[in-house]
């Protein structure tokens, strides 16, 4: 403790060599908290410094790149300079530094990058550190399955309604930046995760925590963030983050991740549903749905009619596929003539196409149907089909 408080006094405080000698043995807050707010000169020395700075979650390196990420963040430039000497002493290097200004000038915008450049040119200049070099090691490599998906929920998502705004987020941002070699791709989502939880931007934090968990960080790593960052962003910040993480380590725990993960979904009886009256007519049995991960829109089930069951007239916006697994079934497309199906063929439904489907009068059948939403939605249910339309 005594290592860690005399560094801290004259780095991490920013405080100069005469406010360090002023202070009494033990002491790290400036000397001015403890005649202003002496509870905040304890909790500095005998929490802050004295217990989260010590625990063993995050490394002390690890803990200055939050620290520094979170105070450019939240444009706290006045505290950045003694928390960027104190990271060249936790092992963050002069160009590990550079990069994390130049990554979150992109988070957290250029003026509070720049402003972060004239602080820590200071810590430089009295180190006698010069001029950083660029890395001229090979650019970083992205999980292509995970980039691909990220790629196409910008696309969906961004390039509508601002395009120029989707390919800087596509070609710059990740195509550049999360690629750049001065930083590792774990120290990157670190900085990120920190920063966006200091900025209260927790809308972004599902997707990074969970790229992060894939760029290396633990669960353990993760959640010590926001437990550290109470100290410098508040309780409340800290707090808003913790659905996201969550949700984060719940996907990791049943085997999904932001990359190409494989997921089996385990058939199980128990879980099957009874057609609803209002779309179906006759007794009907929906077996292993399922409804992919964005940014993938597909979904569907496996669907079991009773001789005489169907489904209510009915369109897609996307189209449907079925694939008949069992039994004879029949399929109508509106003004068109019945169309029996078999085992082994597949039915394509166009876009907003009127049509029904379901078992002959004197077979079951079973199929399995795909459809993808529009907006949230598969299907538009219409009236039922009637006994005159159904065939004897």
């Amino acid at each position: 403790m005594k290592t860690l408080s005399a560094s801290l006094v004259a780095a991490t405080l920013a405080a100069s060599a005469a406010d360090a000698q002023e202070r009494p043995a033990g002491r790290i807050a400036p000397p001015d908290v403890y005649v202003v707010a002496p509870g905040l000169g304890d909790y500095t020395d005998n929490l802050l410094f004295g217990d989260v700075w010590l625990r063993k979650e995050l490394a002390p390196r690890d803990r200055s790149i939050v620290t520094v990420s979170a105070l450019i963040a939240s444009g706290r430039i006045a505290q950045v300079g003694g928390h960027v000497s104190r990271a060249l002493d936790n092992g963050v290097t002069p160009g590990e530094i550079g990069e994390i200004i130049t990554h979150l000038a992109f988070y957290s915008g250029w003026p509070n990058a720049i402003s972060t450049v004239q602080a820590t040119k200071g810590v430089f200049d009295r180190r006698g550190i010069g001029e950083v070099e660029a890395s001229t090691a090979e650019p970083l490599e992205l999980n292509a399955a995970a980039e691909a998906a990220r790629a196409a929920t910008v696309d969906d998502a961004v390039a509508p309604a601002a395009p120029a705004l989707a390919a800087y987020t596509n070609r710059v941002l990740f195509g550049d930046l999360w690629r750049r070699p001065g930083l590792s791709g774990r120290d990157r989502s670190l900085v990120t995760i920190a920063a966006l939880l200091a900025s209260g931007d927790v809308d972004q934090l599902p997707f990074h925590v969970k790229q992060g968990l894939d760029n290396g960080l633990t669960q353990t790593e993760v959640a010590e963030v926001p437990t550290h960052l109470t100290f410098y962003a508040g309780w409340p910040k800290a707090m808003a983050a913790m659905p996201a993480l969550r949700a984060a380590f719940e996907e990791q725990a049943a085997g999904g991740s932001s990359g190409a993960a494989i997921r089996v979904q385990k058939y199980d009886p128990a879980k099957s549903t009874t057609g609803s009256s209002d779309h179906f007519t006759g007794s009907v049995r929906v077996e292993s749905s399922f409804k992919a991960d964005e940014p993938a829109r597909v979904g569907g089930g496996t669907v079991h009619f009773e001789a005489g069951a169907r489904t209510a007239w009915h369109t897609h916006p996307l189209g449907q596929t079925l694939i008949v697994t069992a039994g004879k079934g029949l399929v109508q497309q509106w003004r068109e003539p019945i169309e029996e199906i078999e085992p082994g063929d597949v039915v394509w439904i166009p876009p907003g196409v009127k049509h029904w489907h379901g078992a002959s009068p004197t077979a079951d059948m079973t199929h399995v149907a795909v459809a993808e939403a529009l907006d949230g939605e598969a299907v538009e249910w219409l009236e039922h089909v009637s006994d005159e339309q159904y065939p004897k």
